[in-house]
């Protein structure tokens, strides 16, 4: 069999692996990769700045469910992207990072753009490899992207050799990946799925809370028809919204600081709070004391040290989201003497209170005839694209007006860095989705502040015919931290107000893209119209209320039910 380069093999394992596109930046320690791709069908999409590369490789991962893919060369490349693969991490979305390193023989002598990236980034990887041996590249390819994709997702980077990708090998067969010390549980103790199952036919005021593992899984389905069998009210983390569906009379939306005040109500008076693939972070559960003090606890999630480690649980299921579930919906279909009916019925006093909460606190704004509202603009494009378009966003207030106001009925069409709460990723996630579904309406709802970081990549968006939309919420400020300076530290804006911005519409079209603004409530429907119409790149500045906070909002230290709610 005739040998072929280091740089070729990787090029046949991402081949191997299915993997049409990957995102990234040359250097000179990949470029025997970069010319290995010139002659096989994966396109590389050049982005602008290699921390875009694996933002946008993340964004494809999550609208797929694919392990997203991102090449960036050594040294600082390799530094660039470290933001991006902790934002990976913190949200569990399966990647795997190829990353470019000096030749073998300069390792540890300070060579030129050397940096010991499996160091740096070993606090924010379910696993790295640097790959030291040529017999080991092909293997540890294969088993980079089992890593990734398998148990609790993550990302996973592997630095590669200078020297060693230019080597010839001989390409091994494939083999099943074999890890003695990795084997993640995916099947549900019986047992514990019947004491789930007769804790949930019992309970009076019980509530389904999820999180991204549901969609990580692909469980929405499972988690919907055990909603809907049982009449269990719902309510979803930042990371689950989509995993039941938003506009249902059973989802009462998103929980936690910015969360709904009938989502935190329930979850304070429920006696079973029903965890699925959540991790209980702070954001949800504010005061730890004093959250969900009157329930039991049943959390099934895949990765066993999430289980009782913020809050002790009563019946812990380790398993995959979806299996559990079907193991617990297929428990009931086989003991068709429990009357679900019956079960539901008693849950009408329950049903009653949520509609009561609902009713006395909805999520709410003052409207302006004059003055654009945030609120109003994020509700105007979910009427527009009907609710089905991919929303990614960037980070502060954009993000929670987001969360709240645009209603999500499925799965992997919500986008977001929910536990590193990483500025400028919207605009790459939103490439990376647009890459993987070019024919899919994708909008990046921004702010002014976090557009900026990554605003560069319009250029990578125009030059492979992204159309994405970017709706950005203007207000001059760095919001959610001027919020909390109005709230809590006498209206001293440190730092946070915005004096000179760009002209959006005048830098749209410096990069070929479409440039629109709206300073008045009248003018943001046809804005928005014309974004959607428009086959280009568009920027939709909407020059909103300056000083308009988000709330609900739960402030630092305190109960999830001692809200904020003006």
């Amino acid at each position: 069999m005739a040998k072929i380069t280091g740089a070729e093999a990787v090029v046949r394992c991402l081949q191997e692996e299915g993997v049409k596109i990957i995102f990234g930046y040359p250097g000179g320690a990949v470029i025997d990769l970069y010319d290995a791709l010139m002659d096989c069908d994966i396109t590389n999409v050049l982005v602008r700045h290699e921390q875009a590369a694996v933002h946008a490789a993340d964004g494809f991962a999550r609208v797929t469910g694919e392990v997203g893919v991102a090449l960036l060369t050594s040294g600082p490349g390799a530094t660039n992207g470290v933001t991006g693969i902790a934002t990976a991490y913190c949200d569990s979305i399966p990647m795997v990072v190829l990353t470019g390193q000096v030749p073998r023989a300069l390792i540890g002598n300070d060579a030129f753009q050397e940096v010991d990236i499996v160091g740096i980034t070993r606090p924010c990887t379910k696993h790295n490899y640097l790959v030291g041996n040529l017999d080991d590249l092909v293997p540890t390819l294969r088993e980079a992207f089992h890593v990734a994709r398998s148990g609790r997702p993550g990302p996973v980077l592997v630095d590669l050799p200078k020297d060693l990708i230019a080597s010839r090998l001989t390409f091994p067969d494939k083999a099943p990946v074999k890890m003695a010390n990795y084997q993640p549980n995916y099947k549900p103790h019986p047992v514990q799925v019947e004491k789930a199952c007769r804790k949930m036919i019992e309970a009076r005021q019980p509530v389904l809370y999820v999180g991204g593992g549901v969609i990580l899984s692909d469980a929405s389905r499972e988690l919907t028809e055990l909603a809907l069998s049982l009449k269990i009210p719902v309510t979803m983390t930042l990371m689950g919204l989509g995993a039941f569906p938003g506009t249902h009379q059973l989802s009462m939306g998103m929980l936690g600081m910015h969360g709904t005040y009938t989502a935190n109500m329930a979850v304070a008076e429920s006696d079973l709070l029903i965890a699925v693939g959540a991790r209980f972070d702070d954001r949800v559960t504010g005061k730890l004391s004093d959250f969900a003090t009157k329930a039991e606890i049943i959390h099934i999630d895949i990765d066993p040290t999430s289980i009782s480690k913020n809050v002790k649980v009563d019946v812990p299921i380790v398993a995959d989201c979806k299996n559990a579930l079907r193991a617990i919906n297929s428990w009931y279909a086989s003991h068709s003497e429990i009357d679900l009916a019956a079960a539901a019925t008693r849950l009408e006093p329950w049903y009653r209170q949520i509609d009561q909460w609902k009713e006395r606190h909805p999520l709410s704004y003052t409207d302006d005839p004059e003055i654009i509202k945030p609120q109003y603009v994020v509700e105007e494009l979910c009427r527009q694209t009907g609710g089905e378009a991919i929303i990614s966003t960037e980070v502060g207030q954009n993000q929670m007006w987001a969360a709240q106001f645009y209603t999500f009925n499925h799965p992997r069409h919500w986008l977001t860095s929910g536990g590193l709460g990483t500025m400028g990723y919207g605009l790459p996630a939103a490439i990376g989705a647009q890459m993987a579904f070019p024919g899919r309406t994708v909008i990046d709802i921004a702010g002014d502040g976090s557009i900026q970081m990554n605003i560069q990549e319009l250029a990578t968006a125009r030059q492979y015919h992204c159309p994405v939309k970017v709706a950005i919420l203007n207000n001059n400020y760095l919001g959610m931290v001027r919020q909390w300076q109005e709230l809590f530290y006498d209206r001293r804006y440190a730092s946070t107000t915005m004096d000179i911005i760009p002209d959006f519409v005048d830098l749209a079209r410096a990069f070929g893209a479409v440039g629109l603004r709206a300073t008045r409530r009248s003018e943001v429907e046809p804005v928005i119209r014309e974004a959607l119409a428009t086959d280009n790149v568009v920027l939709m500045d909407f020059k909103i209320e300056k000083e308009e906070g988000v709330y609900p909002m739960v402030p630092a230290g305190k109960a999830t039910t001692e809200m904020l709610l003006v």
